[in-house]
């Protein structure tokens, strides 16, 4: 335990996501050593971020406007949805630069035990967005854990009255991966949606 401010800080930082006692520490111990227009900028930076940005009106993505720069590009397509969970994930998808249509991100996964349940989530948002426009397939690219499963299942299920193609991201054993390490599911999974090679 430290003395006021410098425990504040380390309580303050072990409040972010991913971040446990000892790296607050680090993190903390490393601001109190950099330079103080280098803090300066990080806590301007903080507060840009916490003042402009908010979530896009149309897809849940991350933007500076009322619409991202996705639902702002002309050149995607409107046919393909690709749900995800966070905003976040809309970045891993883009990184890949293979999908060309449009996101709607979900804000979470359906998880009973931390009392989300459907309608805690941008579903009704995602429904009232198929019923207006082009749509014509939906991807589901919610995580392969157990709350992006029932995630994927539940929206499987409510999608299959509109009549839209609902597909599911493959999942299986990732490139450079050895088998012996893979896990039942994963391997189960990596066996269902094998290809066939040509």
């Amino acid at each position: 335990m430290y003395d006021g401010a410098v425990q504040d800080l380390i309580d303050e930082l072990g409040h972010l996501p991913g971040i446990g006692p000892k790296s607050a520490q680090r993190i903390a111990f490393h601001l109190l050593s950099t330079d103080p227009s280098d803090v300066r900028r990080l806590v301007e930076t903080i507060q840009t971020v916490k003042e402009k940005v908010r979530f896009c009106e149309v897809c849940g993505n991350v933007a500076e406007g009322e619409r991202c720069r996705v639902c702002l590009d002309p050149r995607r397509s409107d046919e393909v949805l690709c749900v995800v969970e966070e905003a976040k994930d809309v970045v891993a998808i883009e990184r890949t630069r293979e999908f060309r249509g449009r996101y709607h991100v979900l804000g979470g996964a359906i998880d009973p035990m931390a009392g989300i349940g459907p309608d805690d989530l941008r579903i009704k948002d995602l429904i009232a967005r198929l019923g207006n426009e082009a749509v014509r397939e939906v991807i589901l690219a919610t995580d392969p854990n157990i709350e992006g499963e029932a995630t994927a299942t539940y929206l499987a299920r409510i999608l299959a009255p509109l009549g839209l193609r609902v597909t599911r991201l493959a999942s299986g054993l990732p490139v450079g991966g050895d088998l012996e390490y893979a896990d039942e599911v994963t391997l189960g999974r990596a066996f269902e949606g094998r290809r066939v090679v040509t």
